[in-house]
């Protein structure tokens, strides 16, 4: 699979780069350090886990640890 190293741009390709999508070891080290100085974070939940427990209907919530018959069947 061919990708760009999402640190510097340059070209990759998962069947020759080792440490794909990074292009190099420096690249992915400075992607960890971008993490561990908190440069990139996760965005706030998109869910209020309270209205999930009360049973509110306003939110629809995935299992990504099973497999759909159906992808349009959201319920198993």
């Amino acid at each position: 699979m061919k990708h760009k190293c999402p640190i510097c741009k340059a070209e990759t390709d998962s069947a020759v780069h080792g440490e794909f999508p990074f292009c190099s070891e420096r690249c992915r080290g400075r992607d960890l350090g971008n993490w561990a100085s908190e440069k990139y974070v996760v965005s706030e939940c998109v869910f209020d886990e309270e209205d999930l427990a009360e049973g509110k209907k306003d939110t629809i919530v995935l299992r990504l640890d099973t497999e759909l018959d159906n992808p349009n069947d959201t319920e198993h």
